[in-house]
């Protein structure tokens, strides 16, 4: 009775062969000299030794315009409107003049400026104003929602495309600061690093059509209302995304503990620049990893394991705003 074959074993018998077909005589001559940290694309010297390139060919020279490139439709969320909850968001939102179909109220809601400012707006716009109970309104707002009796419905969020995101930026002379996530599920975690790019003087974010959060009304809550004036482009493809923004000047930052790259010793704030997040489990995925010009660490106590998406977006973008400030 024959043996059963070891799994992974490789099959066929022990017989003489013709020959090698030079293969014995190339593994003799062996694969030559390794090469040099440095010339080796994967290596985190390589990539310190490509952005110093592309760096010093910038020579202070802004990110390039460029050439006309076909645009994909503006992807939306989805088919069902949402409900933007929360003073400041609601006001945010009927300040930008988001195309909204309702404006509700709660009974008997306790009167302030944002509420007033709010009722002038909506019965300026033509949008009509319902006054509904509370419970209504915590249905409306969902699980762990904070409505403070207010809500908006919004049709489903429109999101820009990269591309456009990038060239409004340089249309306007300004030294790009963009924001991507690279597995950012939580929406709450999506809104805050949209409120903390508002507060530092990004310019907008990107985020993949898979794998991510949306902007939906946990993220327009967390925001605060930045979700308004911030821009969120979706990208099909954002690796490719990314290395179109290199072709174009802008230099790939990503954030994780082990980069090869402190925070504090960062010199590359002041050129165009994508700050790239990745998820809390995971990190930033191997393709985005090999994509990035330099892994960046942030410092923290030995205590702490790690710092959550926001947090850690946040603390690079006061970095950057920190050290571009310095330098004007």
């Amino acid at each position: 009775m024959a043996k059963p074959g070891r799994p992974g074993a490789a099959k066929g018998g022990k017989g003489p062969t013709k020959g090698s077909g030079g293969k014995g005589r190339r593994s003799l001559e062996g694969k030559g000299p390794t090469p040099k940290a440095e010339d080796r694309a994967w290596h985190p010297a390589g990539k310190r030794k490509a952005a110093a390139e592309r760096y010093a060919a910038a020579g202070g020279k802004p990110a390039q315009k460029p050439a006309n490139i076909n645009r994909a439709p503006k992807a939306k969320a989805g088919d069902d409107t949402e409900n933007v909850t929360g003073r400041n968001s609601v006001l945010e939102a009927l300040r930008a003049k988001i195309p909204a179909t309702a404006f509700y109220i709660a009974q008997r809601v306790e009167m302030d400026d944002r509420v007033k400012e709010m009722l002038s707006i909506a019965t300026q716009r033509g949008i009509p104003v319902m006054e509904v109970t509370r419970p209504e309104l915590d249905r409306m707002a969902g699980f762990d929602g904070v409505h403070q009796g207010v809500a908006l419905k919004v049709p489903p969020y429109e999101y820009a495309h990269p591309q456009d995101l990038l060239e409004n930026v340089l249309e306007k002379g300004d030294t790009p600061l963009l924001v991507a996530l690279d597995g950012v599920t939580d929406p709450r975690n999506l809104g805050a690093i949209i409120r903390s790019t508002a507060a530092f003087g990004g310019q907008g974010l990107i985020i993949p059509q898979r794998r991510s959060a949306g902007v939906n009304s946990a993220a327009w809550k967390t925001s605060a209302g930045a979700a308004a004036r911030i821009p969120v482009a979706m990208a099909s493809n954002l690796t490719t995304t990314l290395k179109e923004f290199k072709k174009q000047g802008v230099f790939v930052l990503g954030l994780d503990g082990g980069g090869d790259v402190s925070l504090p010793a960062l010199e590359l704030a002041d050129r165009p620049v994508v700050i790239v997040v990745g998820s809390e489990g995971k990190g930033l995925s191997r393709l985005v990893t090999e994509t990035c010009d330099q892994i960046v660490s942030i410092p923290i106590s030995s205590a702490t394991e790690s710092l959550n998406a926001g947090i850690a977006a946040s603390v690079a973008l006061y970095q950057v705003a920190t050290i571009r400030a310095a330098a004007e």
